[in-house]
């Protein structure tokens, strides 16, 4: 197999197209640049060099080779670099799940930051509520989630991206909605609730459950992604309890009301992942994530 010297030593020649300069810019005599010129063009089975007197011109197969000879060289120049960019996290993949309602929020500046600081790094989003992010963490499927956690998970590391504020999304035509003044939690008596899953959005359950009276008869559906709540709102269907971030979604048809006498900051989006984690780029996302 013919050596990247001999590669080194054709291109040099080719560029010059002659012995004796090409043979001071690699810094060797004339005899021994042309013996790997030589060899190369054994190993190759072609001429690659017209050699007619003093002369030198590239043959069909010369011209070819020059071309892949360059692509070839500046993939072997670059590929230690890439290898140290992979090992020090600043290239390679980052599995990045996160929930709906955490698109409104820091999900599109992390993303902007992480590709000013590190352009070379790719993440694949995965969209998924925070239970089947836990799983998917627990089976490495993904690397990092952006969820809602009451308690830190033992197993897992995890840092505070964000504290909202909980609103009520109502119809935009309903009474509610026209209150001249902020809302109180009795103001949910007897109305329609689009409710979050006790099982696939159990983090928003508990908080509502804990701090609201809501008889099981004004429950119109129970579900677990909050965009879809939004949109039943929108058309009529009832009310839901969003965190504030959703205000962005700007879905017509929906207003957002507060409570006066529920003003926490009750709701908190984590970003999770495994300290064993064996991914070198986990370890650079998190320093930009931070």
């Amino acid at each position: 197999m013919y050596t990247l010297d001999q590669v080194r030593c054709f291109v040099a020649v080719a560029e010059h197209l002659h012995f004796g300069r090409a043979a001071v810019e690699l810094n060797m005599t004339q005899p021994p640049l042309s013996r790997q010129i030589q060899k190369l063009e054994r190993h190759v089975g072609a001429e690659l060099l017209d050699r007619r007197g003093r002369s030198v011109e590239l043959t069909a197969a010369g011209r070819l080779f020059l071309t892949e000879s360059r692509k070839l060289l500046g993939l072997a120049e670059r590929a230690p670099e890439g290898a140290r960019r992979v090992a020090s996290g600043r290239r390679g993949l980052v599995r990045l799940g996160f929930t709906a309602a955490a698109g409104f929020g820091p999900l599109s500046r992390l993303l902007s930051t992480v590709k000013d600081d590190l352009p070379d790094l790719d993440i694949d989003l995965v969209e998924m509520v925070t239970a089947e992010q836990l799983q998917a963490l627990d089976e490495e499927r993904i690397d990092v989630a952006l969820g809602r956690l009451h308690t830190p998970l033992p197993h897992l590391q995890s840092q505070l991206l964000l504290t909202e504020r909980l609103l009520l999304a109502v119809p935009a035509d309903s009474e509610l909605a026209r209150l001249d003044r902020e809302l109180v939690r009795s103001d949910i008596r007897g109305q329609p609730i689009i409710m979050h899953s006790a099982t696939k959005a159990r983090y928003f359950y508990d908080i509502i459950v804990g701090n609201f009276e809501i008889d099981p008869s004004q429950v119109r559906h129970s579900l677990g992604q909050i965009m879809t709540m939004v949109s039943l709102v929108a058309g009529g269907h009832g009310i839901a309890f969003v965190p504030e971030s959703a205000e962005r979604s700007r879905i017509p048809g929906v207003t957002y009301l507060s409570f006066s006498d529920f003003r926490e900051d009750v709701v908190r989006l984590h970003a999770l992942w495994r300290p064993d984690s064996s991914n070198p780029a986990l370890a650079a996302f998190l320093s930009t994530l931070r």
